[in-house]
C-alpha cells in the first residue's frame, strides 16, 4: 500500500482533510489545480478560497451552525480555528477577512511537513486508486475531466444546481449622508428614548460597531429599484432551468420576480431599523456587511446575482447611498455539481463500491462553509483509520450531534442529535452539547 493518502482539491474541505490526516503523522499529497487553472468562480491562487459570502453564519449555540462550529472547535478543526483568528465584526455571526483567512490556511498547509502540495489538475484517478486511498474534495466546481470520471466510477449522472455570489463595494464610495451603521433591532429607537437620546446612543454605538452599513429606501425609491431589477438583463446560462436554483443562495433578481414585496420580507426587510434622518422605519433597507479587517470593503447582503456587470452597476447604483459606489467585485452565478451521496456513500463518506475512495465537501451535497469543513474533518479522520487498517476505530458519531446531522443529511437520514463520540486511541473525544 502507498505510504501516503491522496487528497484532490485545496478548498475548505480538502485543507481540513489534509490537516486531520497530517495530525496522525500520515503523509498527504494534496493536489490543487490553481494557479495553472481556475474555475469560473475562483480568482485567488491561495488555498481555501472563499467564493461567496464571508460569513460562516451564527456563533450562537442555540443555532444549528453555531453548535456545529463549537463541536469542530473541540475536535481541533484547523479552518474553524483560523476563521476565529481572522474574524471581522458581524454581530452574532462569524465572518472573516477572506484574504487573510486564505493566506493563513495556505501558510499552515505549506509549512506542514507531512503535506506535499502538487499544483496540477487531476483528470484521471484510476492509477491513484491502485493500492492507495484517495479523497476527492474538489467542491461544486469540479473540472469537467474529473467530473466525467467521477460519473464513470459512480455509475450515476451527477446532480447540479445554480449558485451565485454577491458584489463587494469600496466603503469610501458610500454616501454616509444617507447610509448609517447598526445591527438590526439594536439600532432602532426604543419607545422610552427621546430622539436626542437615541441619536446620542447611535453615535456611541457607531464608534464601536461598524460591521453593518444600512441603506434606507422610501416606497418610491424601492419600487423604482424593483422595476429596474426585474427588467435588467442577465447572463445566459447553458441548460439553465429554474428548478435548479438553490433557494438558500437565490439570485436577487429571481427573488424579486416572485412579487414586488418579496424583497421587503427577505434580504431588504426594514424591521429593526429606524432612519436617522426621519426617526422612522424605512420602507426597505439594504444591508452591507464588513468583508475585511480594515473595514474598507463591504459585501451586499443577500444580493447574489446573475445580472450582467453593466446592469449590476446601473441597477445597484439606484440604491440610496450607492449612487457613486465603486464595485471591487461583481456578483457571479455558477453551476454547482454534486454526487448522489445518499445512495453512493457510507457513514464515513466512503464510496460504497470503491472502499478506498472518499468524498468530502460540497461535492457530497452539503451546503455551506462550516458543513463542508465538518465533512472534511470526518472523512480525514476515517481515511486515517482506514490507512492504519484499523476499521474498528472509525469515527463513531452517535445520533446526538450536529456533526452527525450533516452526515445524516448527506445520506438522506433524519436524526435527533446531542453529542459526539470517537473511540480512536489517538484522539479520544466524548462530550454532550447540551447548553
Amino acid at each position: 500500500m502507498k505510504d501516503y493518502i491522496t487528497v484532490i482539491g485545496g478548498g475548505l474541505a480538502g485543507c481540513e482533510v489534509a490537516y486531520q490526516i497530517a495530525k496522525q503523522k500520515i503523509k498527504v499529497k494534496l493536489y490543487e489545480m490553481k494557479p495553472q487553472k481556475y474555475s469560473p468562480a475562483h480568482s485567488n491562487a491561495d488555498l481555501a478560497e472563499i467564493v461567496c459570502s464571508n460569513s460562516f453564519k451564527s456563533n450562537l449555540l442555540t443555532n444549528a451552525c453555531g453548535l456545529l462550529k463549537e463541536e469542530l472547535r473541540r475536535l481541533d478543526s484547523l479552518l474553524i480555528r483560523i476563521a476565529d483568528q481572522t474574524r471581522v465584526p458581524a454581530g452574532q455571526a462569524l465572518a472573516v477577512d477572506r484574504d487573510v483567512f486564505t493566506q493563513k490556511v495556505t501558510k499552515e498547509i505549506v509549512e506542514n511537513p507531512y503535506i506535499e502540495i502538487i499544483k496540477e489538475e487531476v483528470t484521471d484517478i484510476k492509477d491513484m486508486l491502485k493500492d492507495g486511498i484517495v479523497i476527492i474534495a474538489t467542491g461544486p466546481l469540479t473540472s469537467d475531466g474529473l467530473a466525467n470520471q467521477i460519473q464513470e466510477l459512480t455509475g450515476q449522472d451527477k446532480l447540479a444546481f445554480y449558485d451565485a455570489a454577491a458584489p463587494i463595494l469600496q466603503k469610501d464610495s458610500i454616501d454616509f449622508d444617507i447610509a448609517f451603521y447598526g445591527d438590526r433591532y439594536s439600532q432602532e429607537k426604543k419607545k422610552e428614548e427621546t430622539e436626542e437620546q437615541w441619536k446620542q446612543r447611535l453615535a456611541e454605538q457607531e464608534r464601536e460597531e461598524q460591521s453593518y452599513i444600512n441603506l434606507p429606501m422610501n416606497q418610491e425609491e424601492y419600487e423604482n429599484f424593483w422595476k429596474a431589477l426585474v427588467e435588467a438583463e442577465v447572463v445566459t446560462l447553458h441548460d439553465f432551468e429554474k428548478k435548479e436554483i438553490f433557494e438558500g443562495c437565490m439570485p436577487i433578481e429571481i427573488m424579486a420576480k416572485r412579487g414586488i414585496d418579496t424583497l421587503r420580507f427577505g434580504p431588504l426587510k426594514p424591521v429593526g431599523f429606524d432612519d436617522p434622518r426621519t426617526a422612522r422605519r424605512p420602507y426597505a433597507v439594504v444591508q452591507l456587511r464588513q468583508d475585511d479587517k480594515q473595514a474598507s470593503l463591504y459585501n451586499m447582503v443577500g444580493f447574489q446575482t446573475n445580472l450582467k456587470y453593466g446592469e449590476q452597476k446601473s441597477v445597484f447604483s439606484m440604491i440610496p447611498g450607492l449612487q457613486k459606489a465603486e464595485f471591487m467585485k461583481y456578483g457571479v452565478m455558477h453551476r454547482n455539481t454534486y454526487i448522489n451521496s445518499s445512495q453512493l456513500l457510507d457513514d464515513t463518506y466512503r464510496l460504497k463500491s470503491i472502499p478506498n475512495l472518499y468524498f468530502a465537501g460540497q461535492i457530497t451535497g452539503v451546503e455551506g462553509y462550516v458543513e463542508s469543513i465538518s465533512s472534511g474533518l470526518v472523512a480525514g479522520l476515517n481515511a486515517s483509520d482506514d490507512f492504519r487498517n484499523d476499521f474498528k476505530n472509525e469515527l463513531a458519531v452517535r445520533n446526538e450531534s450536529e456533526l452527525q446531522m450533516i452526515g445524516a443529511e448527506v445520506r438522506g437520514k433524519k436524526t435527533l442529535l446531542f453529542g459526539i463520540y470517537s473511540n480512536r486511541s489517538f484522539s479520544e473525544v466524548y462530550f454532550y452539547s447540551q447548553y
